[in-house]
Parts: C-alpha cells; structure tokens; sequence
C-alpha cells in the first residue's frame, strides 16, 4: 500500500479532518491509552511538558462535557455529545528555562507546546481509524467545575475523539501554496 514511511504519514496528514459526526461504536481503552502515550512523546520547549491529559470517556460524565462546549445561541460544538471520548488537555506550569524563555521572547512556550500535543493527538487518533476535532470554544468555568480542575489552571482545548460517521474526506480547503511559502526572505 505504502511504499515507504513517509507515503504513510503524508497520507495520515492529507486525510485527517476536523469531525463533527461520530458513530456508536465506544473506543477501547488501549487506543486512547496508545493516543495519549504519542501526546506525552511530543516535544516541548526545554522538555517543560506543560500539559495534564485528562480522558473524559464515561458517557454522563462526558455528556455534560459536551453541554459545556455546545453553544445554542452561536450554534457550535453540538456534535459533541455524539463523541464517545473527550480529551481534555490543562495547561500545567512550565519549568524554570520555559517560563524564562517565554518572557525573554514574549511567547507563551506552553501554549505552543500544547499545540504540538494536540496535533499528535488528532494524528494518532486517525493512525488508529478514529476521527477528532479539537475544540478552543467551550464555557472554561463549567469544564473546570465538571472535573475538578483547579481555579489556577487553564484549559486551552478539548479535543473530541470516535469513529467517523462517514468515511467521505472532506477536500482541504488551503490558502495557495505560494501565498504561504516563501524562500530566505518574506
């Protein structure tokens, strides 16, 4: 099927999508636990790790998580209660060089570095035949109530996780190649 590694993994890239539909099918836990395992080996400035991965799978619980990120009157996220899993990623405090680093530069390192987990996630997830779709749009305070999270932390994204109710890919809609690249000078 492949010729060779990176035939796979510009194949995983060009098909992973943002889904919003799911079928019934519950995931097993040695998936999810393979998904996070490739979320905790994602880099990190100064190998900080500033994330805490908190797996939502037990269906009331998970349901008031998806009342959390659904919004009536914008009409968002309504999805999500079809997703058997939610993973909810918390922004932890990073190290000593991390934190340094980011005042230095005036970049939050932490959030780049979810960023890298997140994808990691969402890559894994479709290595495994599963859809996902991160979500930045949810009532923060209620996620936090919901699991116990402490006031101090931040929850920058919830990602949901299930098989795909279609296996259609979608065509990526992309800004032009050459309106995004450009070569040793802008």
């Amino acid at each position: 099927m492949f010729t060779n590694h990176s035939d796979y993994f510009y194949n995983l890239v060009q098909n992973r999508q943002s889904d919003r539909a799911y079928d019934t099918r519950p995931v097993d836990r040695e998936v999810i636990l393979r998904i996070i395992e490739a979320a905790r080996l994602a880099p990190s400035a100064c190998n900080a790790q500033p994330w805490h991965f908190i797996v939502v799978d037990e269906p009331e619980l998970k349901n008031k998580l998806a009342d959390a990120a659904a919004n009536r009157v914008l009409g968002i996220n309504h999805f999500t209660k079809q997703a058997p899993v939610h993973i909810v990623i918390v922004m932890e405090p990073a190290n000593l060089n991390s934190n340094f680093g980011s005042f230095v530069k005036g970049k939050t390192f932490p959030l780049i570095d979810i960023g890298i987990a997140a994808e990691h996630i969402c890559l894994a997830a479709k290595a495994e035949g599963l859809g996902s779709c991160m979500l930045g749009w949810f009532d923060e305070p209620a996620v936090k109530k919901l699991l116990d999270i402490p006031k101090s932390r931040r929850v920058p994204l919830i990602i949901t996780l299930g098989y795909p109710a279609s296996d259609e890919v979608r065509q990526k809609r992309r800004k032009d190649f050459n309106e995004i690249v450009s070569f040793n000078k802008y």
